[in-house]
């Protein structure tokens, strides 16, 4: 798979991520280890059962729209529906690919709607978007007029399935995805106009070292993107489950707005502020067709959905805005 990286790692080879570049290529082949990843070979048979077409219509704007259902015959059409079936679960989403709807768990465009209008603008940026699954948001950052987006994500599954939506596209576009966490980035980078966090920051054992690491990626006058599991509180309130949350053993702080909005400005970010607040509903985190195990709904008490089943509160989900 290393082939479909060769046009990024040829396009950052004379910029600040060169020597980024250099290391990109043992990066990738480690994070598509088949001995670690027993999977992965069946995952890219169903890549390698993708298609060839040519979409007469590309939306990257308002949706992920790739091709129309006049672009390919019955039978084709069958054959696409097929080979990504067999790349389920799909997480993140809507994408609508000649003429199938492929309604994901997570109403993600929802996401976007409510942080694309708090963004400085990303015509001509470079983009990081960390933690990014699938790169649902790298299209629609794409569509924003970013000049290159990159996403990481260390789930091969989701690299994948990045690269069946790239192959639809084509592959051309300037967005790629890569199988690895933001600990590959060089230290201090300083190189990204924008860098998004999005769903990324509970998941860390070290919430501190997290923003640090996102501030060093990010050039003098970059803008900072993070979305977040928070709670309810006042400066200093954190919740750290001794268990699971929500059904997750990977949940590790939610803290309260105030003490997010401390936490960016003690490791350096300038003019930090929320700029949106929401609960996750069961319209926007559903099981679906192309996500058929537990969602949203089973995670929260049936008595009181107020609470998770452990009795902590309900996902309550903020977005942050700052600058480097």
């Amino acid at each position: 798979m290393l082939k479909a990286y060769q046009n990024l790692l040829d396009a950052l080879s004379d910029t600040p991520l060169a020597h980024w570049a250099e290391q990109l290529p043992a990066q990738i082949e480690a994070g598509l280890c088949t001995q670690r990843y027993g999977d992965l070979p069946a995952w890219q048979q169903a890549l390698a059962r993708i298609p060839p077409l040519q979409p007469s219509f590309l939306d990257f704007t308002d949706s992920v729209t790739i091709g129309r259902a006049s672009d390919c015959d019955a039978n084709t059409q069958a054959a696409l529906h097929a080979a990504l079936a067999e790349l389920i679960p799909w997480r993140k989403g809507p994408y609508h690919l000649y003429g199938i709807h492929l309604d994901t768990e997570w109403r993600s465009d929802w996401k976007w709607d409510r942080v694309k209008r708090h963004l400085a603008p990303l015509e001509h940026r470079l983009v990081l978007d960390v933690g990014c699954g699938n790169g649902y948001h790298c299209w629609r950052m794409l569509g924003a007029g970013a000049q290159r987006v990159i996403g990481i994500d260390p789930s091969p599954r989701f690299v994948v399935q990045f690269q069946a939506i790239k192959t639809l596209a084509g592959t051309h576009h300037p967005v790629d995805v890569l199988p690895v966490g933001i600990e590959a980035l060089p230290p201090n980078l300083q190189a990204f106009d924008t860098v998004f966090s999005m769903g990324v920051l509970y998941h860390r054992r070290s919430p501190m070292d997290h923003l640090r690491e996102l501030k060093d990626a990010l050039r003098p006058g970059g803008q900072l993107v993070l979305e977040t599991l928070v709670i309810e509180g006042k400066l200093g309130e954190v919740l750290v489950p001794e268990g699971r949350y929500a059904k997750m053993n990977n949940v590790w702080f939610l803290p309260s707005c105030p003490s997010l909005l401390s936490w960016l400005t003690k490791v350096g970010f300038k003019n930090a502020r929320m700029v949106d607040l929401c609960p996750t509903s069961s319209e926007e985190q559903r099981a679906t067709e192309w996500m058929r195990f537990q969602s949203l709904a089973d995670f929260l008490d049936p008595h009181d959905v107020s609470r998770t089943v452990e009795g902590h509160p309900a996902p309550l989900r903020a977005v942050f805005v700052a600058e480097v």
